[in-house]
């Protein structure tokens, strides 16, 4: 059947359909529909393979080849013409295969006798599971008839896959779903927790791939595109006057919907077969294909939205919309293609971990993750696609692995960390009230990192003395407005009502880079960490820097109140920063304001050019806080959002702790108060070589405060000062080594 006609194509997914309704068993279903596929097509080969893992496909059945080569033949993703077809979701199609790029040769199976090769992806939302092949000696090329009767067929073979339809013997054959799979992603908040799958937006599955009534189907079909574009129509005449952002991703949704490119490909499916669900799955399918591919960050975003435009449609179909009617299971473990700060608040301290496809480690998500001490893993391939609502699933944040329906063995070694990580708090309550002082007497400050009221009463619990770092911006993040004055100066009083008198710091507005309020028009930027944000976004836009001082002067009554300005990179930005709090003063005293009755205004150091401010800058300043997180990626040159490059450069490195001495050897002239804060002040070693070289102040999550101080009130900081200054002298790379070594032997 070279020119497969759409009558045709019916017939081929009638006759499908008759096959898999059987009783068959899964390999028998699956031997039949090779059968009729190659009937239907008139070639003399049809031949399905399935990934049995990752990396390899398999032969799982053939009409026309040696049938002993059935599960036995194996080859790598990008090996011969099936690989290639595996490896980049694109069709393979061929008059002499023997001569084509790739071609592998496999004698066990007999192919070198058939010269053409048609092979389609078998691929369900942008996942690949096998390829679907048809071979004949006569050569020739397959029209395109033929190539989009065997892609829709590949579609449903995807869908029946997906439903357990060719369940059998063997990896390739296994059930989905029900096995054990291990994920490897990003950590993006460390802690560990076992619990059960809630997906954020449950998957639509398609029951029903092949139509029985095409015309029924495409008024199932237009009745629910109407029905969404009314939706999308509502939503742009509610959001009108929004912020520009929100209108510009409805506008797009609007256009697709309108589509006629889009539409028409959907009915084309249904007239060859398809039901109306499976024809937008099938659009749904190709979009995210071509997504994957695609570097321009607009046209990606784009395709995201069709993306989402299909899920909305299919809802419609299906009648599966996201509320499912399932309640969140025991120890929720949510899991995502991404989500955003205001979803992520919703559902609280309320779930045990959280696991994301996409996302960064500097993400809103992962920020309000760290605000909630939530173990968090990004970057979580497949994870969408593989977890089941209610399936056992276990999330190591400190090494970003998921393990999702564990084994026994893996169970019982997770619970065992669990356990320790339990035990070790425990030991650390009976040293919360007590200073964190070394064997040689230094006293070590110990802060804790805040973004919300509900870390407050972590002030206590943690053994903290008090709040080294409020980051204000999560309260502008999760809204789709400005935040009023009088709403953050409410929260602001009840920051530090909660506080009981303990010092609280609050950092301004940090916005940019990777945190974009919803309603600020984006920047094109190429390298957003280095360009519009924090203090930069403030300066250049007075009258929100204002309104968020103003907020900090009321809230704090009369009370000492302690602001520091972040990413400060020279001594000219904190100036006019400070200008901005002392006309903020005396307006607020011209309109009768009760003022602080101790104000302290401070930088972030987190650009090595600020450690060379002129000797004036840490005159003025009321005190200065390393931001370690952004420092060390500006020092490396080395993105924290890059895995490739991010771990590549420790913490421990003789020149970036050289560094760090600079810093308090200046900070020391002048008097300056100084602290550390970022990930590494909650690691217990770098925090101690941290101390040792200088630094008396400590910021970190509540969670590291046990650990980190556990370890200070048993080191000698001059004992690991001097083995520090020896790896120096030997030319040590880092002093990790040696450091260990030493605390071994604590």
């Amino acid at each position: 059947m070279a020119d497969s006609t759409e009558s045709e194509s019916r017939k081929l997914l009638g006759r499908l359909r008759e096959a898999m309704a059987s009783d068959d068993a899964g390999q028998a279903r699956l031997d039949k529909i090779t059968h009729l596929i190659a009937d239907s097509m008139g070639t003399e080969v049809c031949s399905v393979y399935l990934f049995r893992d990752d990396e390899t496909l398999e032969l799982c059945a053939t009409q026309g080849l040696n049938i002993e080569s059935v599960h036995q033949t194996r080859m790598r993703i990008g090996e011969g013409l099936v690989g290639r077809v595996a490896r980049f979701g694109k069709v393979v199609n061929t008059p002499d295969a023997p001569n084509a790029k790739g071609f592998r040769y496999m004698p066990e199976t007999g192919e070198e006798r058939y010269s053409s090769f048609l092979g389609v992806p078998v691929q369900r939302l942008g996942e690949m599971l096998g390829v679907l092949v048809v071979q004949s000696k006569e050569a020739r090329e397959f029209s395109s008839d033929a190539v989009y009767a065997l892609e829709v067929v590949a579609m449903v073979i995807a869908e029946m896959t997906e439903l357990g339809a060719f369940v059998g013997e063997g990896a390739a054959l296994s059930p989905l779903h029900q096995q054990a799979v291990l994920i490897h992603g990003t950590s993006a908040q460390e802690g560990a927790a076992e619990g059960n799958v809630w997906l954020h937006e449950p998957r639509v599955i398609v029951t029903n791939p092949i139509a029985d009534d095409p015309q029924r189907e495409l008024e199932r079909l237009h009745d629910a595109v109407e029905e969404l574009r009314v939706g999308v129509d509502k939503m742009l005449e509610v959001s009108r006057n929004g912020d520009k952002e929100q209108l510009q991703v409805l506008e797009a949704y609007r256009m697709f919907a309108n589509s006629k490119g889009w539409m028409r490909r959907m009915e084309e499916d249904i007239a060859r077969g398809l039901s109306a669900e499976a024809a937008v799955e099938k659009e749904q399918s190709q979009a995210r294909a071509r997504m994957s591919q695609v570097q321009d960050a607009y046209l990606r975003e784009r395709l995201s939205d069709l993306d989402d435009l299909s899920n909305r449609l299919l809802r419609i179909l299906t009648g599966q919309g996201a509320d499912t009617g399932a309640e969140l299971p025991e120890n929720p473990i949510l899991i995502a293609r991404n989500i955003g700060p205001g979803d992520l608040l919703e559902y609280g301290r309320g779930l045990r971990g959280i696991v994301l496809e996409e996302g960064s480690v500097g993400s809103h998500a992962a920020i309000v993750a760290r605000a909630l001490a939530i173990p968090l893993v990004v970057n979580a391939k497949r994870i969408t696609t593989e977890a089941l609502n209610g399936d056992h699933i276990m999330v190591d944040g400190d090494q970003g692995v998921v393990h999702l329906r564990p084994d026994e063995t893996v169970v019982g070694a997770f619970r065992d960390k669990i356990a320790m990580h339990t035990q070790a708090q425990e030991r650390y309550a009976s040293i919360r009230n007590k200073p964190a002082v070394t064997t040689d007497g230094q006293r070590i400050n110990m802060m804790m990192n805040a973004g919300l009221m509900a870390d407050l009463p972590s002030l206590d619990g943690s053994g903290a003395e008090g709040v080294g770092l409020f980051r204000t911006e999560l309260q502008f993040l999760v809204r789709n407005q400005m935040p009023k004055r009088s709403e953050l100066k409410a929260l602001y009083q009840r920051v530090l009502d909660a506080a009981h008198g303990k010092p609280v710091v609050f950092r301004t507005l940090d916005i940019g880079s990777d945190k974009v309020l919803p309603y600020m028009k984006p920047t094109d930027e190429p390298n957003p960490a280095l360009g519009w944000r924090a203090i930069r976004v403030g300066l250049d836009k007075p009258g929100v820097m204002r309104m968020q001082l103003q907020a900090l002067l009321r809230a704090a009554e009369g009370r000492p109140l302690s602001v520091m300005f972040p990413f400060v990179a020279q001594f000219e930005e904190y100036r006019a920063a400070k200008a901005e709090v002392e006309k903020t003063i005396e307006r607020e005293r011209i309109l009768g304001h009760v003022l602080p009755s101790d104000l302290e205004v401070g930088a972030m150091l987190e650009t090595p050019s600020l450690a060379y401010a002129p000797q004036k800058f840490f005159d003025e300043v009321a005190f200065i806080s390393i931001g370690g997180n952004d420092l060390k990626q500006f020092f490396f040159a080395a993105d924290r959002e890059n895995e490739r490059v991010r771990r590549r450069y420790d913490t421990l490195n003789v020149s970036f702790l050289s560094f760090i001495e600079r810093i308090v050897e200046r900070c020391a002239i002048s008097g300056t108060p100084l602290s550390f804060c970022g990930e590494d002040a909650g690691r217990p070693v770098e925090a101690v070589c941290l101390a040792a070289m200088g630094i008396r102040t400590l910021s970190m999550r509540p969670a590291s405060i046990g650990p980190v101080k556990s370890l200070l009130l048993r080191v000698d900081l001059g004992e690991l000062r001097k083995i520090i200054a020896d790896a120096r002298h030997r030319g040590d790379q880092a002093v990790r080594p040696a450091v260990m070594e030493y605390l071994r032997g604590l």
